[in-house]
């Protein structure tokens, strides 16, 4: 295929910034960038510079004339669906780049335009002529879809214009962020990378500016117990939020600080992702999204190069994976995943009406029962499985895990011959019980899943169970800690079986459900099509443990 041929699925994109010599920023931190995310990079460059990880010896510009002529060797060739620009270095290399642009585009045909307003190094060498900052604010502004300044260069902005500028804290980056949409462009990202901020400090903006957005993406969702048991806690964890403001609306985009050495080159790698999702037609926010997550693991996943500030490990994205490496701020990817997908059947098995009334004691004597009862058969269809999946597995750490699994089920099984004891029913009484349709059926389903499919279609058709019950109980004893509590354990009947799934034996057994499920995806990396089947076996079974619960309520 030639260039000007590029699809909807490889746009042509434009760097326009100084290159680097050590590879870590500018031109070459850009093209990695683009190819990593599939687009096609050109490049313009706007001086030389002579550049490591320790920091900037010498900068070279390339003359206006040179600069012009490479901006239209390129697009009188190529096609280009998104520009961006980086360090410009003087006033008459800002005029020559936004005289091209306007003399080659007409207003309505300019493709988006991220414009990085690159002005001081990291190690504080000057990448910007103060002469430059007027005609990058009048003229090169009102350009741009986006500008993405970080807290040093937003300040230096907004001062040239006799604006508020500073910038401490949240409060300030909102004020700074909508002094800065002032200034002429469409929208502006902030980045707060240089400001320390806390779970505390989000709660506190978002109470106070009621319109507020705010995208969580780094953190723990709704119905993820079982994940911040295993975590960091958040309200101890140190927070990098970015702030983007729209016309009409401002984001708070948020995620965990990473304390990294390897950042040298994150605003030119950012801005370059935001090219890439702005060139495939996503709206600001999407891009923003999408940028801020391929950035952070860039930083997350870096190894150690040069004696400085090292690269990001911009290759991160180069292997297809569906699902991402774990990493320390997100070690569960895949289990994240699978909940946030069927987040509203998830949450409405693990927030079933029969657990609420279970845990208030409420519950009918005759509906707990009936539970006990048709659980201990399925227990019987649960241990069989893992029987299939220590066959199937390949591995004697698999097999392992799947045997301690079945004794882990027997053990469950003890559980339940004591509390039917407790109730007066016999085990001879527990035999002789009918198995109901709904236990035979999901029964069933697991055994079907596990004659016909490989070893991780199984696995996700046993997790549901074993994370569901772990989130049942971790749920439960969280909410039993809270004053005025809703759930009643003193007096409560059936105490002992939320003690039991919150209690170390069975989240211990979580823990190991956790590692297994994880490493299918690390080990495996699955398809687009093989990770769709996961999912959707792991909803239906999602689906069958919501219709025990309502099965044990209607005695079914």
């Amino acid at each position: 295929m030639s260039i000007t041929d590029m699809t909807e699925h490889h746009p042509a994109v434009m760097s326009i910034a100084g290159s680097d010599s050590s590879g870590g920023a500018g031109i070459q931190a850009d093209l990695k960038t683009f190819t990593a995310l599939g687009c096609y990079g050109t490049s313009v460059v706007t001086a030389l510079t002579a550049q490591n990880t320790t920091g900037v010896q010498a900068v070279h510009p390339s003359p206006p004339a040179f600069l012009e002529q490479q901006l239209r060797s390129v697009f009188e060739d190529i096609s280009i669906r998104a520009i961006k620009t980086g360090m410009l270095f003087d006033a008459e290399n800002t005029r020559v780049v936004t005289r091209t642009l306007k003399s080659h585009f007409a207003a309505a045909s300019l493709p988006p335009l991220v414009c990085d307003p690159v002005c001081v190094s990291t190690s504080g060498h000057t990448l910007l002529h103060p002469d430059a900052i007027e005609v990058l604010i009048t003229e090169l502004f009102p350009l741009a879809a986006l500008i993405t300044p970080n807290k040093s260069e937003a300040s230096l902005l907004l001062s040239h214009r006799n604006l508020p500028s500073e910038v401490e804290n949240l409060e300030d980056m909102l004020s700074a962020a909508k002094n800065l949409l002032s200034l002429g462009p469409k929208a502006v990202l902030l980045k707060g990378g240089h400001i320390t901020t806390t779970i505390a400090d989000v709660d506190r903006v978002s109470a106070a500016y009621p319109g507020l957005r705010v995208i969580r993406d780094g953190l723990l969702a709704e119905n993820m117990e079982i994940l911040q048991v295993a975590e960091v806690d958040l309200g101890t964890r140190p927070l990098v939020v970015d702030v983007l403001q729209q016309a009409e609306e401002a984001t708070l985009f948020i995620r965990p600080r990473i304390e990294s050495t390897s950042t040298h080159g994150t605003g030119c790698t950012l801005s370059a992702a935001l090219t890439c999702g702005l060139s495939r037609g996503e709206n600001v926010v999407e891009a923003t999204r999408s940028a801020a997550s391929y950035t952070h693991l860039g930083i997350e996943t870096a190894a150690i190069i040069g004696r400085g500030h090292g690269p990001l490990n911009h290759l991160h994205a180069t292997v297809l994976r569906t699902v991402p490496l774990p990493t320390p701020s997100n070690p569960h990817p895949l289990t994240r995943l699978l909940i946030s997908s069927t987040g509203d059947i998830w949450k409405a098995y693990v927030q079933h009406d029969f657990v609420k009334q279970l845990a208030r004691g409420t519950l009918p004597r005759e509906c707990f029962l009936h539970f006990i009862k048709q659980d201990y058969f399925y227990l019987k269809y649960y241990a069989r499985a893992y029987g299939l999946l220590a066959a199937k597995s390949a591995t004697f750490p698999a097999i392992d895990s799947a045997t301690r699994t079945i004794g882990n089920v027997i053990r469950e099984v003890s559980m339940h011959r004591e509390f039917c004891a407790q109730w007066g029913i016999s085990e001879a009484e527990l035999d002789a019980t009918r198995e109901s349709p709904a236990t035979t059926a999901y029964g069933a389903y697991l055994l079907n899943v596990g004659l016909q499919g490989d070893a991780s279609r199984l696995v996700m058709a046993l997790a549901a169970c074993l994370l569901g019950y772990g989130e049942v109980g971790l749920w439960l004893k969280r909410e039993a800690a809270r004053a005025d509590s809703w759930v009643r354990l003193e007096g409560n009947p059936y105490v002992k079986w939320i003690e039991d799934y919150s209690g170390e034996w069975y989240q211990s057994a979580v823990k190991v459900g956790l590692g297994t499920i994880e490493a299918l995806a690390v080990v495996d990396p699955p398809s687009p099509a093989r990770l769709e089947e996961w999912r959707g076996v792991w909803e239906e079974c999602t689906r069958l443990e919501r219709g025990f619960w309502d099965m044990s309520l209607g005695l079914l």
